[in-house]
């Protein structure tokens, strides 16, 4: 007789060539690289895997007393507590998108990632049963010739390095940027600068952001001009400047020379490369008091050597300067915890493309729902458009539509 470990490897061979287990290097959605990367939807394609994973799912649930309704979580696990559901003539229950009071006590979950899920389900009531964990399946496929040592050791310590902390989840659950209004997040940022755009774009209901690469003096207004009217329309000066350089450089490329940039743009962008040195020349500038600097944490351009430890100590340099850091330039739903931040977001067009030079695009919808957009910079599709009003109206209308359904949801 097989045993029940003996189905599980088999299983778990299957899962790894029908590509549900995949291993390289993916980034995941928080801007994280990982070398493993699992997507069960893809089960709903195999209908006999499927049939086997159910009947995997009734023997185990034999260790489980005391449960009379199944319920599978949109969207992944519902086709699998169906076909469990018909086989055992169990009941099942949907899902609701409303939060209920009521909580199941136990969760039955196919793979365990081992990243601190189990114990955040604890801390709120609920058992978790997994049928196998991400160090079982290794071992597993290892077993069978599917994967080698070395990729075995850099899954290992891709998890002993992304361990979730519990208090910083339930910070997230709290505090979820991308559930908060405008207005609430407001009275949040520690940052002026970031607070006035906070009111300004639920005010005047706009979080667009108009990249105007301009090469000559006539395309542009004079800086004087220019600032009056930004005062007088309601709507801040934004100089992308990404400095990256020593502070004393800094210092003078900031506010002396020609430009003076820091005498016109409430915000500049700036690279976390050189360390502190560029932060304390801005803040250190005579015109510091209500500026702001985002800090570029990722890049819309094919082939970055930004890396995830780039991203991640650059979030952390953030958290040292909060009255200077105005948000983070991304293109990842980072910073969840930090409401007073805002995510500014490059590569936008009206269609999903990317340009010669290696600039990858996204629909305004994606940018603001899947990689978590508070402000979007849209250049080309406004600056080259013929009806260059009737395009601006019509990213505003979208971007705005896509943050209402995002606070909504």
């Amino acid at each position: 007789m097989v045993s029940f470990n003996e189905k599980l490897k088999a299983f778990a061979v299957e899962l790894y060539k029908v590509d549900a287990v995949k291993f390289g290097e993916f980034k995941t959605k928080v801007g994280l690289m990982t070398p493993v990367y699992c997507d069960l939807r893809v089960l709903v394609s195999h209908p006999k895997l499927m049939e086997t994973l159910a009947t995997l799912l009734i023997e185990y649930l034999e260790k489980i007393k005391n449960f009379n309704l199944l319920c599978g979580v949109p969207y992944t696990a519902l086709p699998i507590a169906t076909v469990v559901s018909i086989k055992t003539a169990i009941p099942m229950v949907m899902r609701r998108s409303e939060r209920n009071t009521t909580a199941p006590k136990n969760a039955i979950v196919l793979l365990n990632r081992e990243q601190g899920g189990a114990k955040i389900l604890e801390n709120n009531g609920i058992k978790m049963h997994a049928l196998l964990s991400l160090t079982e399946l290794m071992q597993f496929l290892r077993e069978a010739d599917c994967i080698d040592h070395e990729m075995v050791s850099r899954v290992k310590n891709y998890l002993a390095g992304t361990q979730v902390d519990v208090k910083s989840f339930q910070k997230v659950l709290s505090e979820d940027r991308l559930k908060m209004s405008f207005l609430a997040r407001a009275k949040l940022a520690k940052n002026p600068v970031a607070a006035e755009l906070f009111q300004i774009m639920a005010t005047k209901q706009t979080n667009l952001c108009v990249a105007a690469d301009v090469t000559n003096s006539v395309d542009l207004l004079n800086l004087a001009e220019l600032v009056e009217i930004a005062e007088r329309h309601n709507f801040i000066l934004f100089e992308d400047r990404k400095f990256a350089d020593i502070g004393k450089t800094v210092e003078l490329q900031y506010s002396k020379g020609i430009y003076k940039i820091s005498s016109w743009a409430k915000l500049v962008t700036a690279h976390s490369l050189t360390g502190k040195g560029v932060l304390d020349a801005i803040k250190g500038s005579e015109d510091s008091d209500k500026r702001g600097v985002f800090l570029l944490a990722e890049t819309s351009a094919a082939g970055s050597l930004i890396t995830a430890d780039y991203t991640k100590a650059t979030l952390t340099l953030a958290e040292e300067y909060p009255e200077l850091i105005a948000g983070i330039v991304c293109q990842s739903p980072l910073f969840l915890a930090n409401p007073g931040l805002i995510q500014l977001t490059p590569g936008v067009q009206l269609e999903s493309k990317s340009d010669s030079l290696g600039q990858q695009y996204n629909t305004p919808e994606s940018i603001v729902l899947d990689r978590g957009a508070d402000v979007a910079v849209v250049g080309r599709g406004i600056t080259k458009a013929m009806e260059k009003e009737a395009a601006a109206k019509k990213y505003k209308d979208m971007l705005w539509a896509s943050y209402s359904k995002r606070i909504e949801q």
